[in-house]
């Protein structure tokens, strides 16, 4: 009978723990690095209709003075450290928003896409994912019945069509302000900022492709059952948001009233560089969010963080930005 000591059981125990590496086929620790993020919609329920937001993914801005001109360096860099926020970089968001109100399907703005080829990449190559987010969320371009446009900038209409001038969205309507069409397609607006010149060409190429299918919004009419257009000039000439309403249940989309969600809220009356008119555009947007906080609807801002989803609520001389939870199912 062969005798096996305690201590050796022990040895082989502690041998065994101490190499499990060794064992063919066994995990391993070094994973690679993914570096990629999921297709990013999120849905919900507004009365009886159903909205989904599109992520056109982030569009960085980089040092935030540039983008804030008028206002002092140290009270920008404040504001964003004590949000916990990167004083060296701003980032925005793209918060596309599809209505499907049983009778229509309806796309507000459209991301920045790729029909300008190099130009359409001017904030970095983390935008024009509006198309595939779609996909991911079973949403097919085809049948958009109409784009609804807040305004004629480059990261709201230059996806409209794709690099070749082909309509993206093949059966829909595009409606949009009178003014902004003027304005952003007619070659005499190319002075002032260097970015005018591609902006102007951008608008002309893929507002173009639908001129014989035009919807002209108008301030306070009803362009289609359920959305409401309001003026809120400055921005661009006709720069506008919708109210989206069914029944008592209303939200709104509110395009880019306000690019930051702690600088242009707390400080509501800043100027911001690609505005047409900044003194304008600070008029118009104090006025919004006024209203906005004391009707107290929810909002979807184009540019907050994703996915723009939540409230906004009056603060000393500013506002804040409460975010609405992303798992939410109703408003």
């Amino acid at each position: 009978m062969i005798q096996i000591s305690r201590r050796a059981l022990w040895g082989a125990a502690a041998a065994t723990l101490a190499a499990p590496a060794l064992v063919a086929g066994a995990a391993r620790a070094a994973a690679p690095f993914r570096n990629e993020l999921p297709p990013a919609w999120h849905r919900f329920k507004l009365g009886s209709y159903e909205l989904t937001i599109i992520s056109d993914g982030s569009l960085p801005l980089g040092k935030p003075e540039p983008a804030f001109p008028a206002s002092p360096p140290e009270e920008i860099r404040n504001l964003l450290t004590s949000n916990f926020l990167d004083p060296a970089s701003a980032t925005l968001e793209q918060n596309a928003l599809v209505l499907n109100t049983g009778r229509q399907l309806i796309l507000f703005d459209t991301g920045m896409g790729e029909s300008m080829g190099a130009a359409s990449q001017m904030f970095g190559p983390t935008t024009g994912r509006l198309l595939r987010n779609m996909k991911a969320a079973g949403i097919d371009p085809a049948q958009i019945d109409m784009v609804m446009l807040t305004h004629a900038h480059c990261d709201h209409c230059w996806a409209l069509v794709d690099a070749n001038g082909n309509r993206n969205f093949p059966n829909a309507q595009v409606a949009v302000s009178e003014a902004d069409l003027r304005f952003w397609t007619d070659d005499a607006n190319k002075k002032g900022p260097d970015f005018m010149v591609p902006f102007i060409d951008g608008a002309k190429k893929n507002l173009s492709a639908y001129r014989d299918r035009m919807v002209m919004v108008q301030d306070g009419k009803e362009v289609t059952p359920g959305v409401t257009a309001f003026a809120t000039p400055g921005h661009t000439v006709g720069h506008m948001v919708y109210f989206i309403s069914d029944g008592s249940n209303t939200v709104v989309n509110t395009g880019d009233l306000a690019h930051h969600q702690v600088l242009l809220l707390k400080k509501p009356l800043w100027e911001f560089s690609f505005d047409t008119d900044p003194k304008l555009s600070a008029q118009s947007r104090f006025k919004m969010l006024t209203r906005l906080a004391t009707d107290k609807h929810p909002v979807i801002s184009y540019h907050f963080p994703w996915p723009g989803l939540g409230h906004v609520g009056k603060a000393g001389e500013g506002f804040d930005w409460h975010p609405a939870p992303v798992n939410v199912t109703t408003l």
